[in-house]
């Protein structure tokens, strides 16, 4: 018997049937080619489908790769049925062989910019999580329509090229990769195998609340869809775009590489005057980069505050600055940037 079969035995009999269904086995085999994972990881499982479907396709493929993997679950608390959807997810998971932990959100919720502060807050939980249990890859549900969603979000915001493209199958913050394996999944294929295998999935009724811009958004290209959107077409515009952000994201790294320097004793990051004797997309993403590094966040500032730092680098009258939770100075020639305490 060739290793294959043994893997494929090794499968609990509850999991081994729902992947019998032709369409879903089509798609983990899919999913294998897209994951491509050899060491342990956390999956962040939110009771939608896509998330569920993750669910169930990194299951089968941790048995058969013999790799640990942790399940969580986020109750943000701001619906008063949270609690209980999140307890049904995991007793939903738990019938079909796959252990989760509910991580509460706790403390005073928002009341503008909620779903932002949300995301945030889930990062905050899933990332903690990650450095206690010291495994060092995240994987999150986003799919086709997420990255169709995000690129016209960004658009309307006026984000460069870097913010159009910004939903890339793998990033990584402070060591920890954020893994999306499900970027070439469209939402029906990963409803399907949600309806198959878990027979439920949560709908979050803010996913119909339009004071939300990502739902004005979706609403915006179902319409575009009916007036002839070609989704094949607007993902080939983004791989394209990706390619160009790699040439530039290239020179940025070496700009960080050859004109910066970590003074280990006063804990700071000096950017030599060649740091910015570059065209201005280099300059901004590079010292984006290092606010970000230094001030330990997760999401980079604001463009504009970017964009005032650098002018006043550039008319040489930037004395002290915060951004980012950092504080900015320049010394000479030179610019520093160390963690504000």
């Amino acid at each position: 018997m060739n290793r294959k079969n043994l893997n494929v035995i090794k499968i609990p009999k509850i999991l081994k049937e729902k992947l019998s269904n032709k369409k879903i086995n089509q798609l983990f085999n899919d999913f294998k080619k897209n994951f491509d994972i050899h060491e342990k990881f956390i999956v962040a499982v939110s009771g939608g489908p896509d998330s569920l479907a993750l669910a169930f396709l990194t299951k089968i493929y941790s048995i058969q790769n013999k790799i640990i993997c942790k399940y969580f679950i986020v109750d943000h608390k701001l619906r008063e049925e949270s609690t209980e959807e999140a307890k049904k997810v995991k007793k939903i998971l738990k019938k079909l062989n796959i252990n989760s932990e509910i991580l509460t959100w706790y403390g005073t919720k928002p009341t503008k910019n909620i779903q932002s502060i949300a995301r945030k807050k889930r990062y905050d939980l899933l990332f903690s999580k990650c450095k206690q249990l010291k495994i060092n890859n995240l994987v999150i549900g986003h799919h086709q329509d997420d990255l169709f969603e995000n690129f016209f979000i960004r658009m309307l915001r006026g984000s460069g090229l870097k913010g159009l493209v910004s939903l890339e199958k793998k990033t990584t913050f402070n060591e920890i990769n954020l893994i999306r394996p499900l970027l070439k999944f469209n939402k029906k294929d990963l409803e399907f195998i949600s309806n198959h295998v878990f027979r439920f999935f949560i709908k979050d009724p803010s996913n119909k609340d339009i004071k939300y811009t990502r739902i004005r958004i979706r609403r915006l290209i179902e319409e575009l869809k009916d007036n002839g959107l070609d989704k094949a077409k607007l993902f080939l515009t983004l791989k394209n775009l990706k390619k160009s952000n790699q040439a530039l994201s290239f020179y940025v790294e070496k700009n960080k590489k050859l004109n910066t320097f970590f003074h280990e004793d006063k804990k700071e990051l000096v950017l030599n005057k060649n740091f910015f004797n570059h065209p201005y997309e280099v300059i901004f993403r590079s010292i984006s980069d290092c606010i970000r590094l230094v001030g330990n966040k997760y999401h980079a500032v604001r463009g504009k505050k970017i964009d005032y730092i650098l002018e006043k680098i550039r008319q040489n009258s930037l004395k002290k600055e915060t951004l980012g939770g950092c504080l900015i100075k320049k010394v000479n020639q030179t610019v520093i940037i160390v963690k504000e305490c």
